[in-house]
């Protein structure tokens, strides 16, 4: 590596830094609507849709301040990022050649940078959860079982999960342990009640976990939770527990034209990482055996269905573009673990046109939550 280039990647780096203590920054100024009201309803009134991080709150506190949204949001990113640094470290190490990949994926705007600027949502949470499972080893029935809890987790913290993470969970415990040893029918009997589980968890939160009272009722409970329950604007998207499904739909489908338009913007941003998506077709078709390429990508593919479901559901696609890049990442950790037949050369650091996009990347702050930018 010339030390010019070198210099570049190494700059790259504190500039993302420096990009996302601004998101955060901006962020703090944005009033956290549904964010906040996340963190107030619980199980008080039975079992609910979207209430378990709220319910883990209503333990240490009775009244919720805005301030923790912040608090508790920055926490999960920082925790996960953390982890994300170990997971680098562990897969492709920290040595300077790997510093152009490590811009593509941690620097990316659709990755830590949009976790910033959708802080308090839940979608970090699913990808905290795929950095556990690459973490933790694969190497007993055990693992299958945690993968199924986090799963279940994810689906209490907001059932939207079991399209946007478990997918990908469910990819990476079959690489990491289905094709790691024989399957037996106790491993093949666990995994299949562990779906059919998930399964019925998740209908009964999106079918059985609607608010059993009032809408005003239930307003007027999240208002004894609050710190400050003159701030009844932050209230304003209670409706969403009330929501059918159908409606969510129409909803979606409603606003699909203006949605539409932020397509070419997407597709721009995905192009920007072609040096990150070539580097992942190489690496997919060095490994060793045939029938591993065939289900990784059949399990890409799975991922991708399950997006293209979402898209149809529910509106805000810049978060659900972002969360199906970051999975894609998080499924290139797991192929670099398969035998492969010949090593595969990182990213070029000298290239021009590489250090380019990686300057356009750093410099892009973010990706959005309904619309681009």
């Amino acid at each position: 590596m010339t030390g010019a280039y070198n210099k570049h990647w190494q700059a790259m780096l504190a500039v993302n830094a420096a990009v996302m203590l601004g998101v955060f920054l901006h962020k703090l100024t944005l009033p956290p609507y549904i964010p906040y009201i996340h963190l107030l309803v619980d199980y008080h009134h039975g079992f609910i849709k979207r209430a378990l991080v709220g319910a883990i709150v209503g333990l240490f506190t009775a009244k919720v301040p805005v301030w923790l949204v912040f608090a508790i949001g920055g926490s999960v990113w920082l925790i996960t990022l953390a982890l994300y640094l170990q997971l680098f470290r562990r897969t492709f190490g920290f040595d300077r050649a790997q510093l152009p990949l490590f811009v593509f994926t941690a620097g990316s705007p659709f990755v830590f940078k949009n976790f910033l600027f959708t802080l308090g949502h839940f979608d970090i949470y699913g990808c905290l959860g795929v950095i556990i499972l690459l973490l933790v080893p694969a190497s007993s029935l055990g693992y299958v079982l945690l993968a199924t809890l986090i799963s279940a987790v994810l689906v209490l913290i907001h059932h939207i999960h079991l399209l946007m993470y478990v997918p990908t969970i469910v990819a990476i415990v079959v690489l990491r342990y289905y094709l790691a040893r024989p399957i037996a029918r106790l491993d093949l009997a666990v995994g299949a009640s562990a779906l059919l589980g998930l399964g019925i968890l998740f209908l009964a939160a999106q079918f059985l976990g609607t608010m059993p009272l009032p809408e005003a009722d239930f307003v007027s409970y999240l208002q004894t939770r609050m710190a400050d329950p003159s701030r009844t604007e932050l209230l304003q998207f209670a409706y969403v527990w009330y929501q059918p499904l159908s409606k969510e739909v129409q909803d979606t489908w409603a606003r699909m034209p203006s949605n539409l338009l932020g397509v070419p913007v997407y597709a721009l941003l995905l192009w920007l990482h072609a040096p990150l998506w070539s580097y992942y077709s190489d690496l997919v078709g060095a490994l060793e055996e045939r029938r591993h390429r065939q289900i990784v990508i059949a399990a890409l593919i799975f991922i991708s269905l399950a997006y293209v479901v979402m898209f149809a559901m529910v509106f805000d696609y810049s978060r659900w573009i972002s969360s199906w890049v970051v999975c894609m990442v998080m499924m290139l950790h797991a192929v670099k673990t398969l035998p492969a037949t010949k090593p595969i050369a990182p990213i070029d650091p000298d290239d021009r046109r590489t250090t380019i996009l990686g300057w356009i990347v750093t410099a892009v702050p973010r990706v959005g939550i309904i619309r681009p930018f």
